[in-house]
């Protein structure tokens, strides 16, 4: 595997992980919304992961020395389907009928920890990245 192929690993990650704070921060936004557009409460939202085939911009002049390169993606937006919590408010504009309002299924904590898991992770892919460039410095620093 070339310094090439570790980066585009390293951006896939990035971006998979980026995309897993949006959902997550857009989770923690919505953890009081009784109300959306599409009717009844806010539903929460996590991404799924998939390995996937990352290829080099470089891979056209280094085919012959590049293994092909695995990276991440996020392959699908899965929404709880679950039913959403009900809270006894019988004055809410939202309540029912008994007085019960639904709102979403959306734990602060345990959101707030996996941010800090992608966090960590995007951290984690930054750092790969950093190395691979100063790899590459090194070496053109050597050929000079």
């Amino acid at each position: 595997m070339s310094l090439f192929g570790i980066m585009s690993i390293g951006a896939s990650g990035m971006a998979a992980q980026r995309t897993r704070a949006e959902l997550l921060a857009e989770n923690l936004a919505n953890a009081e919304t009784t109300r959306t557009p599409e009717g009844g409460p806010y539903r929460r939202k996590d991404v799924v992961f998939a390995s996937t085939e990352t290829g080099s911009p470089f891979a056209s002049t280094f085919n012959s020395e590049l293994e092909s390169a695995g990276g991440v993606t996020v392959s699908d937006v899965i929404t709880d389907t679950r039913p959403p919590e009900k809270r006894y408010m019988p004055g809410h504009p939202d309540a029912d009928a008994d007085g019960y309002v639904a709102f979403p299924n959306v734990d602060p904590a345990s959101d707030m920890v996996d941010l800090m898991g992608a966090t960590r992770g995007y951290e984690a892919n930054v750092a790969s990245v950093s190395a691979a460039k100063d790899m590459i410095e090194r070496s053109l620093d050597l050929l000079k």
